[in-house]
């Protein structure tokens, strides 16, 4: 393998756009958390409850738009601008369709709320942040199929800059209706779900309208405004872009799960495994930015044909990646307090959030490596494997690693932390065996159009 300074700053370059976006949507989070936290410690609970179920939702959506990447990377290096908008025209049925279906589900779970197994005193906070959620999930599906596309056509500094243009709008959202400032209702964490709504939407006609009328994406639009509804292309993009979804599902279902199971020992575990959620987001956003740049790269190299260049992607993406999980270890071991310290002043609520501390930064190698080689399989197109990895990984070991640890174990939260170790490193291995295998000599890559 050979690496070169080029290749290192081409990862940069595409990543670093992907980065900012993804630490303005954690700061956003920070402050969610930090502000429904100071609100009240049931309102910090049944934000955790909540988004660690929607996450499996919104994952899922995410993961069934990077399905474009791949292809419409490929045919961005073979020049082919305008099938880029046709191959956009024809993902958008398949996105909508499944998420309306996930909505249906999610619905299904919003009714079944009290069976879940949750404090009595947090379902009427629940309920109605529930709902907002639900209708949020229209924009979001909107808005990453359009940044899916700029992405793969190498321009990652747009979606950054409406994120972040957005985060500043949530955030003034959240000042203005959680405490109700500026005489507005003070709506506590509906208030904050409002405001999150709100920002979507925002986003998703941004980023719409700079497709549809930004004279610099002209070929783009006019390739997917007089494109027909081709079969061929909706299963082409249906069969690359499920296989992700569902990979998407199973990891975050896995972490789901583990927030149902901490709402059964109480609402202050429940707060603190938020707090930890929200913390550890950072360094999965910090990894996924790299990681994305890594897929991207590694489709342009598909559809030319040149899998040498797939595996160099991938591997110097993984050393960017390994510095990075450093970093992030050394910031949540050293600055913990201070972190947690934001998020709530319920002693009990902080005690409990750093005792898990350890089990965090243990799994930061592991996140590290199954994100990169994930990202760079879906990069070639060969997405099938991804499906059995994901369900071993996290519905067959982890899921049953998390109750085993957390209770017959009797190590509770604690235990329900480590488990995230064991299901992402089995989930490492199987990437990077199945990346190897499909970059090898004569392998057989779906890249043509």
């Amino acid at each position: 393998m050979s690496f070169s300074i080029q290749r290192y700053k081409s990862i940069l370059s595409l990543g670093l756009p992907i980065l900012v976006g993804q630490v303005g949507m954690i700061i956003v989070g920070f402050a969610d958390t930090t502000m429904v936290g100071h609100y009240s410690t049931n309102a910090l609970a049944a934000a955790s409850f909540v988004n660690n179920l929607f996450n499996v939702a919104i994952l899922a959506c995410l993961g069934m738009t990077m399905g474009i990447t791949p292809l419409a990377g490929a045919l961005f290096a073979q020049k082919q601008y305008g099938r880029v908008g046709e191959l956009v025209r024809n993902a958008v049925p398949v996105n909508v369709v499944f998420t309306l279906l996930l909505m249906g589900i999610m619905t299904a779970v919003y009714l079944n709320l009290d069976r879940l197994g949750q404090p009595e005193e947090l379902l009427p906070i629940i309920r109605p942040y529930f709902i907002i959620y639900l209708v949020g999930m229209i924009p979001v599906i909107a808005f990453n199929i359009w940044a899916q596309w700029s992405y793969a056509i190498n321009r990652t500094r747009m979606p950054m800059w409406i994120i972040l243009g957005c985060n500043v709008l949530n955030i003034f959202g959240n000042y203005l209706l959680i405490y109700g400032n500026w005489g507005m209702p003070e709506m506590g964490l509906t208030g904050a779900g409002i405001s999150t709504l709100v920002s979507r939407i925002v986003s998703a006609a941004v980023i719409m309208s700079m497709f549809f009328f930004k004279k610099e994406y002209r070929e783009y639009a006019h390739g997917f405004i007089g494109a027909a509804f081709k079969w061929p292309i909706i299963r082409r993009v249906t069969n690359t872009s499920w296989p992700v979804a569902l990979q998407m599902t199973f990891e975050s279902g896995s972490f789901t799960a583990a927030a149902v199971m901490v709402g059964w020992i109480g609402a202050v575990e429940l707060a603190s495994f938020q707090v930890i959620v929200i913390t550890g987001t950072l360094g999965f956003c910090v990894y996924y930015s790299m990681a994305a740049a890594v897929s991207v790269i590694v489709s342009n190299e598909a559809g030319l044909g040149n899998r040498q260049g797939m595996r160099d992607t991938a591997f110097s993406g993984y050393h960017i990646l390994l510095a990075l999980a450093a970093v992030a270890s050394l910031f949540f071991i050293f600055g913990s307090h201070q972190l947690i310290r934001l998020f709530t002043e319920d002693p009990a609520v902080k005690a409990c959030a750093l005792s898990l501390i350890f089990p965090l930064v243990l799994y930061q190698l592991c996140d590290a490596t199954q994100t990169c080689f994930a990202n760079a399989l879906r990069g070639t197109s060969n997405v099938m494997p991804m499906v059995g990895i994901s369900f071993l990984s996290y519905a067959v070991i982890g899921i049953p690693a998390t109750y085993l640890l957390g209770f017959p174990m009797g190590m509770g939260l604690y235990g329900i932390m480590l488990s995230f170790s064991v299901s992402l490193s089995v989930a490492a291995v199987l990437f990077i065996y199945y990346f190897m295998r499909t970059t090898r000599p004569n392998p057989t890559l779906s890249t043509s159009s």
